[in-house]
């Protein structure tokens, strides 16, 4: 027989006069995963968030919540204090901001374990490594005493996961846990999952957009869009005949690792937009600490029109070699060039100018804009440091620029912060583009978008690619998006170039092992083929 640990009937989240989850009904049962799935603004959070209590302030509920048969909603602060951990535990996106950065790690599971029961602090200190253990630390009784910072961000969520652990909860509320990961620790981390909830029995509601770890780790979707419910189905049953057009549309804008010939349309005698050669980049340390050689002897070039696809996990270069293409990190040895043009022999007033022929795109547009300042003040900032507009002329350039982006032009008078996510991005392809650079980096772009908005974003991309001609360099740590717009694929791994070559053959045929292991921990968006992988 099953047992229901959640069951949630009807349930509504109010803020003000604003409705953001309307009558939402599911459950949950022992030792099952429940994937909750849907765009931002879909009622994902909220939901989740209202079983612990933990809305914002101005949220209030409507409905039931029950957990392990015990009614959430209207309960007192004591209540939901003893619940918490206990009956439900939550673990977040970003283990940085879930953990204390002054404390020892040991030190912040045994204040759980104290929270939680009278236990001394030899014995919360022992079980303490005995979960550190039990989510796979290595070295748990030395490593209790480390801090966050000396730890990985797959560490770091591991202790993360420990931590929500430390209560025996009945039910594990894991919320987009794998979405700052690099693939193969992601894939560590859904290990980790699939057995903690085989050895426990502990029911998980698991939030996250992406659908390949969707078909790896759920049992049953439950699909929301707009703050309803309108689809739940077994994870087969899902991909296999989505009932609804709105999941049939998220599922349809998944990029796929499917490497397929393309023809190249580069031509290898034309002169390169960019040539590194023999870079290297060393971080000089400070107050007594180590050099760190962040690349080592990395060449490649980038050709007019062409997008290279810079891959590999944290702290391979990826980012660095970017920025080393635009000027902003100086070589340590080794040269590159722009157009033909040494970066290393140029003095500032030569290096700004040359600036004008790249921009940078960032991961989080709403980082990189300024919230004070409209979009069309934004977009218009490059064109008034270089002089390259004014007056009229600056503001019909401004909306041309909204128009290649696929923006109202009225968009120009809003602020950053009026704006969704996908809007916030096109803008800041708007800003980057305004100048027509020769080279453009792109720094996981999409990483923080919704499925079907990184589809439309992927999409227009492309498209200015076309109009625009500008070479590329596309930094990703999501394989699939690298597969769908990259010409040919670097693969970094701790600073050093191990692969370069067209994207179907590192994709399709890659030489190096590391590759390998990158291509092999994607989860792929089916279930049924997911779970072979998984048993092989």
């Amino acid at each position: 027989m099953t047992e229901t640990v959640l069951e949630i009937r009807d349930l509504s989240v109010h803020f003000g006069p604003t409705t953001v989850v309307r009558k939402v009904n599911l459950e949950v049962q022992r030792g099952e995963v429940l994937a909750l799935v849907g765009e931002s603004g879909s009622g994902k959070s909220m939901t989740a968030r209202a079983v612990l209590g933990l809305l914002p302030d101005g949220g209030t509920t409507t409905g039931s919540i029950r957990l392990a048969g015990d009614e959430i909603v209207g309960a007192d602060e004591p209540t939901l204090n003893r619940f918490r951990g206990t009956r439900a535990a939550m673990v977040f996106q970003e283990p940085q901001t879930a953990l204390n950065p002054v404390r020892k790690v040991g030190w912040q599971i045994a204040q759980a374990l104290r929270a939680h029961g009278k236990v001394s602090r030899a014995e919360a200190r022992e079980r303490a490594v005995e979960l550190l253990q039990l989510v796979d630390i290595p070295e748990p009784e030395r490593r209790i005493d480390w801090y966050p910072h000396q730890l990985s961000g797959g560490q770091k969520q591991r202790v993360v996961i420990a931590l929500a652990l430390s209560g025996s909860p009945e039910l594990l509320i894991a919320d987009e846990p794998t979405t700052a990961l690099d693939v193969t620790v992601q894939a560590e981390i859904l290990a980790l999952l699939h057995r903690l909830r085989k050895e426990t029995g502990m029911a998980v509601l698991f939030i996250t957009h992406n659908m390949g770890v969707v078909a790896d780790f759920a049992d049953r979707v439950v699909v929301l869009n707009a703050g309803r419910v309108i689809e739940t189905q077994d994870v087969e049953g899902l991909f296999a005949r989505p009932g609804e057009e709105y999941t049939r549309e998220l599922l349809s804008a998944v990029p796929r690792l499917e490497p397929a010939v393309r023809e190249s349309s580069i031509d290898p005698e034309v002169e390169p937009t960019l040539r590194i050669t023999d870079l290297s980049v060393v971080y000089r340390g400070r107050l007594g600490a180590s050099d760190f050689r962040a690349l080592h002897d990395v060449s490649l070039s980038v050709a007019p029109r062409e997008v290279v696809g810079l891959v590999g996990e944290s702290g391979s270069g990826k980012s660095t070699l970017g920025r080393a293409a635009i000027g902003l990190v100086p070589a340590s040895e080794g040269n590159v060039e722009l157009a033909g043009v040494r970066l290393g022999g140029l003095n500032s007033r030569e290096l700004r100018a040359l600036r004008k022929d790249v921009a940078l795109v960032h991961q989080d547009p709403a980082a990189s804009l300024d919230p004070r300042r409209t979009v069309g003040l934004s977009i218009a900032e490059p064109l008034e440091v270089h002089r390259a507009a004014s007056g009229s002329l600056l503001r019909a350039r401004v909306h041309e620029l909204l128009d290649s982006v696929r923006l109202p032009r009225d968009y120009a008078d809003r602020l950053p912060g009026e704006l969704s996510g996908g809007q916030r991005q096109r803008v800041a392809l708007a800003r980057a583009l305004a100048l027509a650079p020769r080279l453009l980096v792109a720094d996981e772009p999409t990483s923080a978008l919704d499925v079907s908005v990184q589809a439309s974003v992927l999409e227009l991309f492309a498209d200015l690619r076309e109009e625009y001609g500008f070479a590329c360099l596309f930094i990703s740590h999501d394989l699939a998006v690298i597969n769908q717009v990259a010409d040919r694929v670097a693969v970094l791994r701790a600073g050093e170039l191990v692969e370069l070559g067209s994207t179907s053959t590192v994709f399709g045929a890659p030489s190096a092992d590391y590759t390998r292991a990158l291509i092999d921990a994607v989860p792929v968006p089916d279930p049924v083929v997911q779970r072979g992988r998984r048993v092989a």
